[in-house]
């Protein structure tokens, strides 16, 4: 410490205050820096490291210092997530409310475990758990848990499910854990969230206990594979041990927005081919449940069905637009649920009737109240905020679809509409784009297989455009391998995009596009010469059924 005030005599008060004043000069500056500053970082992370990695101070320092010395170290290399020329991954923003709400929760420092601990907390959860099951028009009742994502998320409502499935056949998975067990199916589509099976490696089931079910060229479960599917599992299980098909222990994944296309399963039908089967309906809805708030007839029919299902994950920090971490999990057997995830210690003072204590609808014991975010955020949106939200960033992404559908040599892969004709080309918020040669004779001077030759062009200058459009910070956009050729992704999420950042987002692509295309003319690119964002991976062809559903890596 430094100065003459013995540190004994000093009022801690004074030295939270004075860190916390300098930290909202930081704040104020970074978000006033926010709309225009490059969206990428200037540097990686071995810079940033090479500044933080020093050694250990052997005494203590000014509060003040160490935080003016943490934003020296990572002011410049900080990703604009929030910036509303973000488009990358699925990233909301943070609305002002929420911003503010989750900055007293820090401020607060409450325990969101127990209602005795924080009543303030559970009361949160319980109200802002409450709206949420009511704008996604989930049946009321269901329980609700607040968890870091849609990945815990998951996990919960999954640890549900196989609560219940194992329960209907006689076995106690919380009393006797699953060996031994009879054998969960878990019917999931093709292209489903690599979350999901994250999620069910943790919970024993292993991946091998996935049965993969086709689906269409956006990525939609077919609902006669799943019944094909859901048919075998019964026929199998009869021979086996003359269990009848409702006894079979099934659990169903559908999936509400494809995380690449943002294509929906066929809900409804699932559900009712599911439950003629007996089965526990999951659906993975991690942004693509809000599109239920929507204006428009056609978007909100997209998650027509989904209240049919048993359980439902989705995401607070995406569309909704609260700071990270938060998800959502919604289980309409609150017996299940509550089975599933409760536990209790003799210190614990729980309340009294029993349905109030936030930590019998999650994994965690102590969390953070990031409930109060998304207490604050809805109160701030009410309905036709929410609405007006979710159906700006469509109609956004599809603005940006239309015209970058006009651009030489890009196909829109996400297309549902014609681009000659009635809107939307998209159907939600995400843009899936490649970028191909428009040259008639592109890649017959340097490959005797004209068609090979050209699609491996197209994913060198699609991998090309999207790292320099990244590289360039005007616009932040993501790379991602769609039916095993590369492609890029705008997924439009952000409460404060407008139109004018749809423009320079165009504006940076048809650049890009230009200078990579006359480069690529110029003559065969050399090996290492194009940078390939992480997320991209190597070109492939399509992959087998049975192969790793997200090949290049995991789009988030």
């Amino acid at each position: 410490m430094t100065g003459d005030a013995d540190p004994v005599d000093a009022d801690p008060g004074d030295a939270l205050r004075a860190a916390l004043r300098a930290a909202a000069g930081h704040a104020d500056a970074w978000l006033a820096s926010l709309a225009e500053r490059p969206v990428r970082p200037a540097h990686g992370a071995a810079e940033v490291l090479a500044r933080l990695d020093g050694r250990l101070p052997a005494g203590p320092s000014d509060p003040v210092a160490v935080v003016d010395a943490l934003v020296e170290a990572v002011g410049g290399e900080l990703t604009a997530t929030g910036s509303p020329r973000f488009f990358g991954y699925v990233v909301g923003g943070t609305l002002p409310a929420a911003l503010a709400a989750d900055l007293l929760a820090v401020v607060w420092d409450q325990n969101a475990a127990l209602a005795s601990l924080s009543p303030a907390a559970s009361a949160a959860e319980a109200v802002a758990g409450r709206w949420v099951a009511e704008l996604l028009g989930l049946p009321s009742g269901v329980s609700v848990g607040f968890t870091t994502g849609t990945q815990m998320a998951h996990v919960t409502a999954l640890a549900a499910a196989r609560q219940r499935v194992l329960a209907d056949a006689g076995w106690d998975v919380a009393a006797d854990g699953l060996t031994g067990a009879p054998p969960v199916r878990v019917l999931a589509g093709a292209d489903r969230h690599a979350t999901v099976d994250a999620a069910l490696r943790l919970l024993g089931f292993g991946t091998r206990t996935i049965v993969e079910v086709a689906t269409d060229g956006l990525g939609r479960m077919r609902p006669g594979a799943l019944r094909a599917a859901l048919d075998a599992d019964a026929t199998d299980a009869a021979a086996a041990d003359h269990r009848t098909a409702t006894q079979r222990p099934t659990i169903v994944v559908a999936q509400a927005g494809e995380i690449n296309t943002g294509a929906f399963d066929p809900l409804a039908e699932i559900c009712a081919l599911a439950r003629a089967h007996g089965a526990w309906v999951h659906v993975d809805g991690a942004f693509g449940l809000w599109a239920k708030a929507s204006a428009s007839a056609p978007r909100r029919a997209l998650v027509a069905g989904a209240e049919l299902a048993d359980s439902w994950a989705t995401d607070g920090h995406k569309w909704l637009n609260v700071p990270y971490d938060c998800g959502i999990a919604l289980v309409a057997d609150r017996t299940a649920h509550r089975q599933a995830m409760s536990a209790s210690a003799d210190y614990f003072v729980l309340d009294s009737a029993g349905q109030l204590d936030p930590v019998d609808w999650t994994p965690e014991f102590s969390r953070r109240a990031r409930a109060l975010a998304v207490y604050a955020a809805l109160r701030s949106l009410g309905r036709s905020g929410l609405r007006d939200l979710v159906d700006r960033c469509c109609d956004l992404a599809d603005d940006a679809a239309t015209r970058l559908a006009a651009l030489p040599g890009v196909t829109v892969l996400n297309a549902t509409g014609d681009r000659g004709g009635p809107r939307p080309l998209v159907a939600l918020n995400q843009v899936l784009i490649r970028v191909d040669d428009p040259s008639p004779a592109a890649g017959r001077a340097h490959d005797p297989r004209p068609a090979v030759g050209t699609a491996a062009r197209g994913d060198r200058l699609t991998r090309r455009v999207t790292a320099a459009v990244t590289a360039g910070g005007e616009a932040y956009v993501t790379g991602t391998v769609w039916r095993g050729r590369a492609a890029m992704r705008l997924s439009v999420s952000n409460w404060a995009t407008t139109r004018r950042e749809i423009d320079r987002a165009v504006a940076a692509i048809a650049e890009a596009i230009a200078d990579a295309t006359a480069e690529a003319r110029r003559g065969p690119v050399r090996p290492g010469t194009v940078t390939v964002p992480a997320m991209a991976g190597p070109a492939r062809p399509p992959r087998p059924r049975d192969a790793d559903p997200h090949p290049g890596g995991v789009p988030l």
